[in-house]
């Protein structure tokens, strides 16, 4: 048992950790969040292993895991306090910075579901099963958060959106 978990941990932690940072903002959080979420998934990995899909399980308990800590304002003390440790090609780091800021200053819930929705490029039925919810709330809070950040980035375009170029939150 012990060694099929290790095996899933080290494969997908790379992938937990990095969406744990879009959620928390700091790198040692994002590592605290995907430990605590593998812890809770090692406790029941007999059952997990044998299930369709062991990974969309402990993203489920990565992002129900945010959710419930930042309830309890464990993971940082006041929204919007934090300096970002991001490490960028010399022009994606403003990009990244900015973006990041903005996404923090969202509540934890609209972070989750945009952090799914377009980092992880999940549709809105397993967004909705990650998080335990209701496809009417995950579209709604996708509306509202996007609608937030627009609010929050304001009407400056971000570099290459001039050139007729996008992001998206999986480039960066």
């Amino acid at each position: 048992m012990e060694s099929s978990f290790e095996e899933f941990a080290r494969s997908r932690q790379r992938q937990l950790r990095r969406a744990a940072y879009l959620l928390c903002g700091d790198w040692h959080l994002a590592e605290d969040l995907t430990q605590a979420s593998l812890a809770k998934v090692f406790a029941v990995w007999r059952r997990v292993e044998r299930t369709e899909s062991p990974d969309a399980y402990t993203r489920k308990v990565l992002y129900r895991t945010f959710v419930d800590e930042t309830r309890r304002q464990r993971w940082w003390e006041r929204p919007g306090t934090h300096q970002y440790d991001v490490v960028a090609a010399p022009q994606d780091s403003e990009l990244r910075v900015t973006l990041l800021d903005a996404l923090r200053q969202l509540p934890a819930r609209s972070r989750a579901v945009l952090v799914l929705r377009f980092w992880e490029d999940q549709s809105v039925e397993a967004t909705a099963a990650a998080l335990g919810c209701s496809t009417g709330t995950v579209k709604s809070q996708t509306s509202r958060g996007l609608a937030a950040l627009r609010r929050i980035l304001g009407d400056t375009p971000l570099e290459g959106e001039s050139h007729g170029t996008s992001y998206t939150m999986a480039e960066w």
